[in-house]
């Protein structure tokens, strides 16, 4: 995992951390909580159910359940798939970018394989490019079986902080 970030250097620490149970119930592991401390993982993240396995700038995995996700015609909602890959490829780029910089995507565009009614989706960001102004990530969802269900390219432009 990348170490860019310095406990106590971001935001409350734990014990106000506003967050904290937030980032503990998606996953982030607690080296990364002072850099969410001020904003968690977000709503969409959490109405989601997305819950993060890995965390790095160069991987990510997570995990989404279909149940609540699901389009009228009972699968997994095309859109569902595009957070997933949003949600893993912004926080590479979060994390690549580190302290004082933070990242904005600037485009995404997935291929669906086949779709999926039940269980969770594994999403699995790698990337592909982590430049200084430009990260891309490759975003793969499988279902449990492990078949592939749609493959996203997600890029993100790094901007200085105000």
């Amino acid at each position: 995992m990348s170490e860019i970030f310095t406990p106590g250097t971001a935001g409350p620490t734990a014990d106000t951390n506003p967050h904290k149970q937030e980032l503990i119930d998606a996953g982030v592991p607690e080296q990364m909580h002072d850099w969410l401390s001020a904003h968690g993982v977000g709503a969409l993240v959490v109405k989601m159910g997305i819950r993060f396995l890995e965390m790095s700038a160069e991987r990510l995995v997570a995990t989404m359940p279909v149940e609540g996700n699901e389009q009228v015609a009972g699968i997994l909602h095309g859109g569902a798939h595009l957070v997933l890959a949003e949600t893993l490829g912004s926080f590479g780029a979060g994390i690549h970018a580190g302290p004082g910089r933070h990242a904005v995507g600037i485009e995404i565009g997935a291929t669906h394989h086949r779709s999926a009614s039940s269980g969770l989706v594994t999403g699995t960001a790698t990337a592909v490019h982590l430049g200084n102004t430009l990260t891309t990530h490759e975003v793969v969802m499988t279902d449990e079986d492990g078949r592939r269900l749609s493959t996203a390219r997600i890029t993100n432009m790094i901007r200085e902080s105000r």
